[in-house]
């Protein structure tokens, strides 16, 4: 069935579109929620006005979020939260928390541009999605602390966790390569 949209429905279409949708979705959900019209002749006259003002609206919006995204972007978040001594958070962290700091912090970020597959639910540093529009994103960074303990102390103590971890590695990835060599070495050429 063909519809016109009297408002924009996220990942269907803006005001003023004639979309195809299925018979019930349109009987259901959009001509009781007053988001579509029958897409006759008379509708869409009735709707080119608005059609062009919200197009106009929509380009100040987006120029708006851009700001917003170019701004936020790179910001690092820090949430202390309950957690047990091996790091495991008495709760969680959601998208909602992320967002609320970033709001203290100054910056114009809604609840529900937080991208977060699962909430965050373990003590530690991590990259955090910012989806603004279809194709606007931010990346920020998340810090989440134990309680009572300074944030930038538990950034320098990652640091140095990682820069062990890393020289860790680096030297057993060496040692098996070394004697392989001396055995090679060693033996007789035939």
């Amino acid at each position: 069935m063909k519809v016109l949209l009297t408002n924009d429905v996220r990942k269907l279409g803006w005001l003023g579109d004639i979309v195809e949708v299925t018979d019930g979705y349109a009987r259901n959900f959009l001509f009781p929620q007053g988001l579509a019209k029958a897409a006759t002749d008379a509708n869409v006259k009735a709707i080119a006005k608005q059609k062009a003002q919200r197009s106009e609206q929509r380009k100040l919006e987006r120029q708006q979020l851009e700001k917003v995204a170019q701004a936020v972007n790179g910001a690092e978040v820090v949430i202390a939260a309950a957690a047990n001594e091996l790091g495991h958070l008495f709760g969680s962290v959601a998208g909602r928390d992320i967002a609320e700091n970033l709001r203290a912090q100054g910056f114009e970020v809604r609840n529900d541009v937080v991208e977060l597959a699962e909430h965050i639910k373990q003590v530690g540093t991590y990259k955090v999605d910012l989806l603004f529009i279809d194709d606007l994103k931010a990346t920020v960074s998340v810090v989440v602390v134990p309680e009572g303990v300074d944030a930038e102390e538990f950034k320098a103590a990652q640091k140095e966790a990682a820069k062990q971890a890393a020289q860790t590695s680096t030297s057993s990835d060496e040692s098996p390569l070394a004697p392989a060599a001396e055995a090679q070495e060693e033996k007789p050429q035939q």
